[in-house]
């Protein structure tokens, strides 16, 4: 850990090491010093993003001034509440989703995350999930390019590759496999592909840096606990010391990483990832089924009485099922940056409910 008599302002000690070993990695944090990062959507990945740029303030004196653009104001006042005083920190509200103020924040550095990543949105909200997406990301874009910044970053997601080809494969970045345009549920898979395609437009046409990411099933502290994926679920179970009731027959395999480990990821290729590029930030040794991982979880905490079973409602739609039973990534682009993921299963959920304690 680096040595400095500035605290960080984080008073979860569960996220507070997070954001100490965030902080401590070998990056070029230097290429921020002094710039202006402006990061859209106040959720989840989100937070510890901007956590750790303050926290880059804190202990390595880099003075960036972060700007995060949130349509609700409320839930920045929640995730946010040990932050909302800090130096370099300020909130603007708006929804990327509509024509941007003429007073919209500049910024060195864009980085677009704002989207309805929970499946619960797909069927209530698919417009507005599309919209974020698309017409935000052309809102950003321009007001990137018009003020020459220096990087942008969009937050896509695992979900672009469909029905894996062979799922018996890691998935690398151009592995692309069927979705069909005609379910609601491929709202946010297709307006994320149509995202990644303006990115490279822009790139292309008028030489803006513009990266993507494409995370995998990321969880950890601050994942809100009606999310509606099953991770946050079970989560949510332990906390209330319930028992977990899997929605399914649970032999979906999925790849969870943790989400410090995909907030390095973030930030290795917002500082290092090349123009045009796609970067998958998950941890494919840390696959596992659902059935799986609720024994996990159940094991983790015998003293809670906990137990696991089965129970498929009939006819529910509240919740759109993924079709996908596999789909779990391939890491070596990003690791020739020089990232990859380090924390297991077990510790990551247990630092994780612990949080929530």
């Amino acid at each position: 850990m680096i040595e400095s008599t500035a605290a960080i302002s984080e008073t979860n000690p569960i996220i507070k090491e997070d954001l100490e070993r965030i902080v401590s990695a070998d990056l070029p944090w230097n290429l921020l010093q002094d710039k202006s990062v402006l990061v859209t959507g106040g959720g989840f990945l989100t937070a510890y993003l901007i956590k750790s740029l303050l926290a880059l303030n804190r202990l390595r004196q880099l003075n960036i001034q972060v700007i995060c653009v949130v349509r609700s104001i409320q839930s920045i006042a929640v995730r946010f509440s040990d932050y909302l005083e800090e130096p370099g920190f300020s909130v603007f509200h708006h929804d990327i989703s509509l024509p941007l103020p003429s007073h919209f924040p500049y910024a060195d550095f864009v980085i677009h995350a704002a989207s309805q990543a929970s499946p619960k949105y797909y069927h209530v909200d698919p417009v507005g999930t599309l919209m974020a997406n698309t017409i935000g990301t052309v809102n950003l874009l321009n007001h990137a390019l018009k003020n020459q910044s220096e990087r942008f970053m969009f937050f896509s997601s695992g979900e672009v590759y469909g029905i894996p080809v062979n799922a018996g494969h890691l998935v690398r970045e151009e592995d692309y496999g069927y979705l069909d345009p005609m379910k609601v549920r491929s709202c946010y898979a297709e307006s994320k592909r149509m995202g990644e395609t303006m990115c490279v437009a822009w790139a292309h046409q008028y030489d803006l840096h513009a990266s993507v990411v494409r995370p995998f099933h990321t969880y950890g502290p601050g994942i809100a606990l009606d999310d509606g994926r099953v991770f946050a679920d079970f989560v949510a179970d332990a906390v209330a010391r319930k028992d977990i009731v899997l929605k399914s027959d649970g032999w979906a395999q999925r790849p969870f990483c943790y989400i410090a480990d995909a907030t390095l990821g973030f930030l290795t290729v917002l500082l290092k990832g090349r123009k045009s590029e796609a970067y998958n930030v998950g941890n494919p040794d840390a696959e596992i089924s659902v059935r799986g991982l609720a024994e996990v979880i159940v094991n983790l905490f015998p003293e809670y009485g906990m137990s696991t079973r089965i129970e498929v409602p009939a006819g529910s739609k509240a919740y759109l099922e993924s079709p996908v039973s596999r789909s779990c990534p391939s890491i070596e682009k990003i690791k020739g940056l020089g990232w990859y993921p380090s924390t297991g299963i077990k510790d990551g959920f247990r630092r994780t409910i612990q949080s929530f304690l």
